[in-house]
C-alpha cells in the first residue's frame, strides 16, 4: 500500500486564500504565503494552489505567490486555474510548480492532456474534475462548476488517463465546503475505474470522514478544516495512522 497523502488546498482570489461552499460565496481565509509555510511545517505532503478567478491578471497574481512559496517550502506544489495550453503550463512550472491541474480546457480540447504529457511527463499532469450528481451518475462541470458539460465523470476519468493525465483530482461540487463528508460513492466509482492516483476533494468535516475518503483513494484534500484551525495536518496524520493507514512523516 502506498502512503496516503494529505494535501491542503488553497483557493486563491485576488492574492488571498478564500473558501467557498459548493463553489460559491467565497470567504477570506488568509494570506497564501503564510498559510503555505504553516502547512509545510505541519507536514503537508503537497500544496494545491487554485486560481479561482482564472483571468490572466489573477493567474499572474497566483504565479507570483507560487514563486514566493517555492522559495520557502520543500514539498511539491500543484497549480491550477486558467491553464489552457502547454505555454500556460510552462509558465506555472517556471514559477515553481511541480505539476499543474487542468479542468475546463481539457474538457474542451482533450488532446491538451497528451500535449502536456509530451512536454513534461504524465507525473506533472493532474486532471481536475468538478463533479456534480445528475440523476444516478455524475457529470463533469466546467468554468468553476458553472456549466454542465454533459460528460459522465467516470467515463471522462478513464479516457483522460489514457490521453495523458497522471493523476485525478476529484472535486465534489455537492459536498464542497459543507463539512458533511466526502462523496464516497463518487470516489469509489472513479478509483475503481482508473489506474492512476485519485485525490479525494470536497466535504471534509471530521477526522473520521477524512479516514473514510483516504481508505478508498490515494490522497485527501482539505481546506476549511485547516484554514479555520479546526484541526492540523499533524492531527490528521496521527488519526489516519492510528486507524491503520500508512502515511508519510
Amino acid at each position: 500500500m502506498l502512503a496516503k497523502r494529505v494535501i491542503p488546498c488553497l483557493d486563491v482570489d485576488d492574492g488571498r486564500v478564500v473558501k467557498c461552499v459548493k463553489f460559491q460565496k467565497p470567504v477570506d481565509a488568509g494570506d497564501p504565503v503564510e498559510m503555505a509555510g504553516r502547512y509545510n511545517d505541519e507536514g503537508a505532503d503537497e500544496l494545491s494552489f487554485l486560481d479561482i478567478g482564472a483571468s490572466y491578471k489573477s493567474r499572474e497574481t497566483l504565479l507570483n505567490i507560487v514563486e514566493k512559496v517555492a522559495k520557502e517550502v520543500f514539498i511539491p506544489l500543484c497549480v491550477g486555474g486558467g491553464i489552457r495550453s502547454v505555454d500556460d503550463m510552462r509558465r506555472a512550472m517556471n514559477a515553481g510548480a511541480d505539476k499543474v491541474e487542468v479542468c475546463t480546457a481539457a474538457l474542451e480540447r482533450p488532446e491538451l492532456l497528451s500535449e502536456m504529457e509530451a512536454a513534461y511527463g504524465k507525473q506533472c499532469v493532474v486532471l481536475s474534475i468538478d463533479a456534480k450528481r445528475v440523476g444516478n451518475t455524475w457529470h463533469a462541470f466546467t468554468h468553476g462548476g458553472r456549466n454542465d458539460s454533459g460528460i459522465d465523470v467516470v467515463e471522462w476519468a478513464e479516457r483522460a488517463t489514457k490521453l495523458g493525465a497522471g493523476e485525478i483530482l476529484l472535486n465534489s461540487i455537492d459536498a464542497d465546503g459543507t463539512g458533511a463528508g466526502y462523496d464516497l460513492e463518487l470516489i469509489a466509482a472513479v478509483n475503481n475505474t482508473v489506474s492512476v492516483p485519485v485525490i479525494a476533494s470536497g466535504g471534509a468535516g471530521t477526522l473520521e470522514q477524512i479516514f473514510e475518503a483516504a481508505s478508498i483513494s490515494d490522497a485527501v484534500l482539505a481546506a476549511s478544516l485547516l484554514h479555520f484551525n479546526k484541526t492540523t495536518i499533524t492531527d490528521i496524520k496521527k488519526y489516519l495512522e492510528e486507524k491503520g493507514l500508512i502515511i508519510r512523516w
